[in-house]
């Protein structure tokens, strides 16, 4: 039943992703973007991966359609038509295959879901679990990560929303001027 649940979602990522890809109406589009980041939360928190679940949602369902619709406000609503390579086309298929193929030849080797041998269960976990107060001073396991260990990763996360503000900014003054 769950593997059903798994599927259905991932289909349901996988439409809205293409119709927001083929739409000619950015707003459509916008929508559509929206939905796909929701349907990716939901999938994050059925995979038990609550903090990325919540990230996704508030930066790609919450802030990053807030921002988009914005722009829209200011800018114009359709896509003009031009002229397009069917090279361009194939070459973006051509493109897309090859991921997915460097992906899937890489799948075997990722370790079983809840496997306790798995590699991170045996180095990470255990150091995360004894050595989190007396590397960090919190007391509550779960701030010590977030806060001291994955540190680097927030910056990084939080630098990249800076930017994508600071870019529709000076993007919006232009159009204003």
């Amino acid at each position: 039943m769950i593997l059903l649940v798994d599927i259905l979602l991932l289909a349901i990522a996988i439409v809205l992703a293409a119709r927001a890809i083929f739409t000619k109406d950015i707003l459509e589009a916008t929508i559509l973007f929206a939905g796909y980041s929701f349907m990716l939360a939901v999938i994050w928190f059925e995979l038990n991966s609550v903090d990325v679940s919540f990230t996704e949602a508030a930066v790609g369902a919450g802030v990053s359609t807030i921002l988009l619709v914005a722009v829209i406000a200011l800018t114009l609503r359709f896509e003009e038509e031009e002229e397009k390579s069917i090279l361009r086309n194939y070459f973006a298929v051509i493109a897309c295959i090859t991921f997915f193929i460097v992906l899937a030849f890489g799948l075997p080797d990722l370790p079983k879901i809840g496997d306790p041998n798995a590699p991170h269960n045996l180095h990470v976990v255990p150091r995360y679990i004894k050595g989190s107060y007396e590397e960090s001073g919190v007391i509550n396991i779960v701030t010590a990560i977030l806060a001291n260990y994955r540190g680097y990763d927030t910056l990084g996360e939080v630098t990249v929303i800076f930017t994508a503000g600071i870019s529709v900014l000076l993007l919006l003054r232009r159009v204003l001027k």
